[in-house]
């Protein structure tokens, strides 16, 4: 169960940064994105700038990143005992779809305030 854990961070992995998992095409040092990216997971700056696929950048609060980085460092622990079980996984990614809801409400309601604000002058 805990190797599917680890394959698990592996496509979240592949989602962040938008690449495959074994790339022979990338440069040296590059080729195995669990070698190349998970000493990063845990530095937030460097997971806008540098972790984050541009396709999905925008599409998460910094939060929310955040906790799904976590969540893939997590998931790619060496130590199978150290990794959670895919109900933590599940409850993890629920709590950043929720992120992700309550940041489209609040863009929304922002949205249609600057509307009616706009609509009034």
């Amino acid at each position: 169960m805990k190797s599917d854990v680890y394959g698990f961070g592996v496509v979240l992995l592949e989602m962040l940064k938008g690449m495959r998992a074994l790339d022979q095409n990338r440069p040296s040092g590059q080729q195995n994105l669990v070698e190349w990216i998970k000493p990063y997971l845990s530095d937030k700056t460097k997971l806008k700038t540098d972790i984050m696929d541009e396709k999905i950048e925008g599409q998460y609060s910094s939060n929310a990143a955040l906790k799904a980085a976590q969540l893939t460092l997590k998931c790619l622990e060496t130590d199978p005992k150290q990794r959670p079980s895919m109900q933590q996984v599940l409850h993890t990614l629920e709590t950043i779809q929720a992120i992700k809801l309550r940041r489209r409400k609040r863009t929304k309601h922002c949205s249609n305030k600057f509307a009616t604000i706009n609509n009034f002058h």
